[in-house]
């Protein structure tokens, strides 16, 4: 198990010393150096590919899941439950991550992620078949799914003075994957000829880009202080992470913030396209709402991590969610480009959410583990709102249950970041 000890300075990718050696075998080894400056610019580059590709997957979906239903046959139920495996196998894999990392290094395991990742988008034009789509989407998304939980980890680790501009970057650079592929990947499907495989294929080259910078660092077998995982699984016993409220307080606040941001990557050009407007412009509507998120996933953590509280910047965003829904339910088509706005404004409670996880914790073993509880348990809490909203859609023949859904769910979501943004860490809870 992860240890609660204070930070430790990262360590350069070095062998560690066996148990067996002591102070009689070899002279005291100098004191630990930082990580070479090479070391952390390939951590960093590492971290922006990452980010850039942890929402592709599900947002060059979401642009063309007219085309993938009419060719797969699905039903509005069907394409729900599309729409909700992303939460699904963020939650059951999600929880692996910290198990993994412990055994493999946080290195190994976001370079087999990403792997999965390329792999995925490979495989799930090639079938025909909505079982064979779904098992190669999720493929795909359990390769975003540990990767989700170990890039606070990875911040913490490497730069621990840093964590608020750090989380801003790749908070900015998953953004702009996510607005990327929601707005090239109609025109980029019409260039390659049309065909809505070769249109969610593609993105399968960004995976294997990102890749590359985590190969250096397969070898390295730290934990998330930088130390060997066997020696975090000595030192403390693990925190009672489930007795904390501030845990459940920011499970929750992830976990309503993940039902939004997936309703509307999965719904949202749909709601955009019945109400009259094109396919290309519903698809730009959806990349203008996530593109919101790139100049304001890197504000928003930096400021937030100036804050002793973060529950005013919740009330803030889940306002304009509110308005935002509103918009769509009375003018879906005239304010169009208003409501993307304020809604990809809304959006932004995952940078804040993610730069909570950082801050609730003193230490990167307590962050890993509040990391994978927050995320898999909000991850769970998520599944039903996509789904619910498919099913709403298809029965009662319009958008107005589902839009009210939206809207509902968006309270609680203002009350949960109210409680995770309080002063507090899990160990003064747990």
């Amino acid at each position: 198990m992860f240890d609660d000890e204070p930070q430790r300075q990262p360590l350069t990718l070095k062998r560690h010393t066996t148990a067996a050696s002591t102070p009689m075998d070899s002279p005291a080894p100098p004191a630990a150096a930082g990580p070479a400056s090479w070391l952390l610019r390939l951590v960093a580059v590492g971290l922006v590919l990452t980010a850039l590709n942890l929402r592709p997957a599900i947002t060059s979906l979401g642009a063309l899941l007219e085309e993938v239903r009419d060719g797969l046959h699905m039903s509005g139920s069907v394409a729900g439950v599309l729409t909700s495996v992303p939460p699904l196998c963020f939650a059951v894999f999600g929880i692996m991550a910290p198990r993994l990392a412990r055994r493999f290094g946080t290195g190994a395991v976001v370079c087999a992620g990403m792997a999965a990742i390329m792999s995925g988008l490979l495989i799930r034009p090639l079938v025909g078949s909505t079982a064979g789509f779904l098992a190669a989407s999720a493929l795909a998304l359990m390769g975003i799914a540990v990767s989700n939980v170990l890039m606070p980890v990875i911040v913490k680790r490497w730069f621990p003075d840093r964590v608020g501009s750090m989380t801003g970057l790749y908070s900015m650079a998953l953004a702009l994957g996510t607005s990327l592929a929601a707005a090239v990947t109609v025109p980029m499907t019409d260039a390659l000829g049309g065909s809505w495989k070769a249109g969610l294929g593609i993105w399968a080259v960004l995976a294997a880009a990102a890749v590359l910078p985590w190969i250096p660092l397969v070898r390295d077998r730290s934990g998330a202080q930088g130390q060997p995982a066997t020696q975090q699984h000595r030192d403390v016993p693990a925190l009672r992470i489930t007795r904390s409220r501030t845990a459940w307080a920011l499970a929750c606040f992830f976990g309503l913030q993940a039902t939004a941001a997936y309703i509307t990557m999965g719904w949202m050009p749909q709601i955009f396209r019945d109400a009259g407007v094109s396919a290309g412009t519903a698809g730009v509507l959806l990349a203008v709402t996530m593109a919101m998120g790139v100049p304001l996933a890197f504000v928003i953590p930096r400021a937030a991590a100036r804050m002793r509280n973060q529950g005013p910047i919740a009330v803030v965003l889940g306002t304009c969610g509110l308005i935002g829904y509103a918009g769509l339910y009375l003018a879906p088509a005239g304010g169009a480009w208003v409501w993307a706005l304020l809604l990809g404004i809304a959006n932004c409670a995952f940078p804040l959410a993610l730069t909570m996880i950082g801050m609730r914790s003193r230490s990167g073993a307590g962050v890993v583990r509040l990391s994978a509880f927050a995320q898999s348990t909000g991850y769970l809490i998520s599944i039903p709102g996509p789904l619910l909203v498919g099913v709403l859609y298809q029965h009662s023949g319009g958008w107005g249950l589902p839009i009210a859904l939206m809207a509902g769910l968006m309270v609680p979501q203002m009350v949960a970041g109210i409680l995770a943004g309080r002063d507090r860490t899990i160990e003064d809870e747990s």
